[in-house]
């Protein structure tokens, strides 16, 4: 074959740019004037149009390939002409190509149009496919990205420490103390277990040094707490009687409208606890809140808990309290593995220009 027959592929892999599969450059040419198209209707960064444009180009390619019996060296044929019919763009290459694939294979074309995973950027659409496995968990993910705005960052965050699996788990009292919706809200702003990997302190450390290292990853804590929370401060002083308390850590809810007392026990809990906590909400209520604020809510944070004993402890307390555990060692279960390319994989194709 002539050296003006070969091209390498981003694997150094020779393609003939002779042979092609019967009907491929009529398919070629519609591509070419779907993607002008989007080109110009959209943006590569938050477009729905392109979006739509990927799950049309990987569900032309799931359908070539089982009804005409192309095989997987197509992909790579219509890499290397997309990027060169599009030299500007850096969405074509074999590894996205792939992802398209895999997008239309996990979503329909009424799912993409009416669904979140149609309004989200395409970053973060391959963290849903890289990361999860079922389209219910990928769904839930994508509707939390869409609710809460979170970067794609935020969004892996959340998803390789299971954030949704764990939200509302709290053992909580709220449905008998608060009001619908707030009840609700309330119960969903909180999670059991809470993960604190990101302190660097090991599993015995003392409960102001917990505190302290919390404050100092105060950006990880907020992630990790919720939508919502925002940092008041820590051991805030209370004057009572003439007497000196501290709370642990005081957050307000932009949601709730109220603040949240966060006490810390670093061994399992007690029932005693929830009298601190309380008598702390109580001092919050009177001497802090606004009129316009709800009532206080209090969230007991402990290494470890029975759950009848908490459930009992709760049952007739009158103040808005949660109960859950913390967890500073990595406990994440392996990340799911799939036969697609990483995202970094992907990052570093798209950066590849054509020789």
């Amino acid at each position: 074959m002539k050296k003006s027959e070969m091209r390498s592929s981003a694997k150094g892999l020779p393609i003939s740019l002779n042979t092609q599969p019967e009907g491929y450059d009529e398919w070629l040419k519609d591509l070419k004037i779907r993607i002008h198209t989007a080109q110009q209707r959209s943006t590569l960064a938050v477009s729905r149009e392109l979006i739509l444009l990927y799950w049309q180009i990987g569900r032309e390619i799931l359908t070539r390939q089982e009804k005409s019996g192309w095989g997987a060296k197509v992909i790579e044929r219509l890499a290397h002409d997309l990027r060169n019919a599009f030299p500007e763009m850096k969405g074509f290459s074999r590894a996205n190509l792939m992802y398209m694939r895999a997008f239309a294979e996990a979503w329909s074309e009424e799912q993409i149009v009416q669904q979140a995973v149609g309004q989200l950027p395409w970053g973060h659409n391959l963290v849903l496919l890289s990361k999860l496995k079922t389209e219910n968990e990928r769904l839930n993910y994508a509707q939390g990205a869409l609710a809460n705005g979170w970067s794609r960052n935020v969004l892996t965050i959340h998803i390789e420490s299971r954030l949704l699996e764990r939200t509302g788990k709290a053992i909580s009292n709220f449905e008998q103390t608060l009001p619908k919706p707030q009840s609700d809200l309330a119960r969903e702003s909180l999670k059991d277990p809470y993960k604190f990997d990101f302190l660097g302190i090991g599993t015995d450390a003392a409960e102001k040094e917990i505190e302290a290292a919390l404050v100092t990853h105060i950006t990880q804590f907020l992630i990790e707490l919720g939508a919502g929370f925002a940092y008041v401060g820590r051991q805030v002083h209370l004057e009572i009687g003439g007497d000196d308390f501290f709370i642990d850590l005081l957050f307000y809810h932009l949601k709730l409208r109220c603040y949240i007392v966060i006490e810390i026990k670093s061994g399992k809990f007690k029932p005693e606890h929830l009298g601190q906590l309380g008598f702390y909400m109580t001092a919050v209520d009177r001497d802090i809140k606004e009129k316009q604020d709800a009532s206080t809510i209090g969230l007991l944070l402990c290494k470890s808990k029975n759950k009848v004993v908490a459930e009992y402890a709760l049952h007739d307390n009158s103040k808005p309290m949660g109960i859950a555990e913390y967890q500073i060692v990595n406990s994440l279960p392996e990340e799911l593995k799939t036969s697609l390319p990483t995202i970094e994989q992907i990052e570093k194709e798209l950066e590849c220009k054509n020789d």
